[in-house]
């Protein structure tokens, strides 16, 4: 079973400007510490990468895993799911951009993931939280320092 989390926080950006860095994906690897290279494997129509390779830091190794992007419901919605891991076999979520006070905006990140190995409950959930939290974080302070 999928283990299923949920964070919300506020940006100082408009809905606009959180998606746009959102789904600037190929620059992860820039200001996401544990993104430590990504291939755009398929673009849509309109050049955005919807087939995204990454890999990244996970557990103290190097994970690799393959996301494919859904940008139906931009600029609000922006939501992946995994085609292929080496350790997940769920990686799917979405990043939700509302309108919030002012002219900021609340994020809302889901994530739904499953390992390939059991581990620790108290593992898994440390993990998952410092994941969505450094996830939250660095989006943030990425939106918000070129804004």
């Amino acid at each position: 079973m999928a283990d299923q989390a949920t964070e919300h926080m506020s940006v100082s950006a408009s809905p606009e400007r959180c998606f746009s860095v959102a789904a600037d994906i190929e620059r992860y690897p820039e200001w996401a510490a544990d993104i430590k290279e990504i291939v755009v494997d398929e673009r849509d129509d309109q050049g955005r990468p919807v087939l995204v390779t990454f890999r990244a830091a996970a557990f103290g190794r190097s994970t690799s895993y393959t996301l494919r992007y859904d940008f139906s419901e931009a600029p609000h919605v922006l939501s992946w799911k995994l085609t292929k891991g080496d350790i997940t076999s769920k990686l799917d979520g979405s990043y939700v951009f509302d309108p919030g006070e002012g002219s900021g905006t609340r994020v809302t990140y889901h994530l739904e993931a499953e390992l390939r190995v059991p581990i620790p409950g108290f593992i898994k959930m440390r993990a998952q939280s410092r994941i969505m939290s450094t996830a939250m974080r660095e989006l943030k302070a990425r939106v918000e320092s070129s804004a």
